[in-house]
């Protein structure tokens, strides 16, 4: 049975005495999905609507989860209208963002996007416009934003200051490739066609790099973009790039994202140094730390994060009720992203001409 509460369920919300958050679904061929269908029931999400037009695919999930056929709608426009959600969770390709928030944002519905905010900037500055007008809130949803690790880094860094000035941040993502992971074909077919992605590994594991560092940076832009892509596997993705390493300057200090479809395991890690010492994070539940030349090396476990800033959809429900509030170097929020779309867009055109991208400031 479905772990949420669906429409029609009886269960009554528990977070702070709140009504359930009435949550569609926009597409179901991105595999984060599972993230909201598998999720835990804690009464505080209610699933009121699907959109997805491909049949086959709806019938599948439907028989994954156990999914009341009702809930399913081939259009966007009928869905939103008929179930009248609060916000709406975008599962499909990236070039879809815009549409979800075109047909969301005039009915005044909420949208939560997986990474990154959009195809391109050209879509991103449309959505923060629509965003703008209509008041609702898009947000985009990466997985490391979750990771206690990742914020007990941020602490060590910005609150404790217990490594000196930041000097140098290395985030390593990826895996060993989508087809190579086995990602479901319809998932697959859009995460290689740049029409629908935007590129290849630079996109899809480039953002969390620039998302993380755009953070830690509080938010400023870097002065400048190079960045470096290759097709080590072109038998495989012969459309778009399997392998980037994007350069970011600041003043003072310097970051490499390295994206990759071609790491043998895994991962989704970084390293942050300062002038006097390091912090690093090889998993979501553990921080490495060396304040100094003379300390060895420390491990720790951060502790949990808050539970309405723990996991994507108690966040969204915070955020849309007022008991949390998105500042803009937020890892989620519009203004942090649109950084990132920013510094995507510079680091696709220096891979394409191999000239590094200068930002005009701001």
């Amino acid at each position: 049975m479905i772990a949420l509460t669906v429409a029609g369920g009886a269960r009554a919300a528990q977070a702070q005495g709140d009504k359930p958050l009435r949550i569609a679904i926009a597409r179901l061929t991105h595999t984060h999905v599972h993230m909201l269908l598998g999720r835990p029931d804690r009464g505080d999400v209610r699933l009121v609507g699907i959109f997805e037009p491909d049949s086959a695919v709806a019938a599948r999930y439907a028989a994954q989860y156990k999914l009341d056929r009702a809930l399913f709608f081939p259009d966007l426009a009928t869905m939103l209208d008929r179930t009248k959600p609060e916000a709406v969770a975008a599962f499909g390709s990236i070039r879809e963002h815009l549409a979800v928030v075109e047909a969301a944002a005039p009915r005044a519905v909420h949208v939560m996007v997986e990474k990154p905010l959009a195809l391109n900037l050209d879509h991103a500055k449309r959505i923060a416009s629509l965003a703008a007008r209509h008041g609702i809130h898009v947000l985009t949803n990466y997985e490391t934003t979750w990771y206690p690790s990742t914020h007990a880094a941020y602490d060590v860094v910005h609150g404790d200051r217990a490594v000196g000035t930041l000097r140098k941040i290395v985030v390593h993502d990826g895996h060993p490739g989508p087809k190579e992971i086995g990602v479901p074909s319809e998932f697959l077919a859009w995460l290689t066609d740049p029409a629908e992605n935007g590129a290849g590994a630079l996109v899809d594991f480039g953002c969390y790099g620039a998302n993380l560092v755009t953070w830690l940076m509080r938010g400023a832009a870097p002065s400048s973009v190079t960045a470096v892509t290759q097709q080590q596997k072109p038998d495989i993705y012969p459309r778009v790039d399997d392998e980037a390493t994007i350069v970011l300057t600041y003043p003072g200090a310097q970051a490499i994202v390295q994206a990759s479809w071609n790491w043998p395991v895994s991962r989704k890690d970084m390293e942050v140094y300062g002038a006097t010492g390091y912090v690093h994070t090889p998993d979501a539940n553990t921080v490495r730390l060396r304040t100094s030349e003379r300390e060895q090396e420390r491990t720790v476990t951060p502790p949990p994060r808050p539970e309405s800033q723990g996991e994507p959809f108690a966040y969204l429900l915070a955020v849309i009720r007022g008991t949390v509030r998105v500042e803009d170097a937020d890892l989620s929020a519009l203004a942090n992203n649109m950084t990132v779309m920013r510094i995507l867009e510079a680091a696709k055109e220096s891979a394409r001409t191999g000239r590094t991208v200068r930002f005009e400031a701001k």
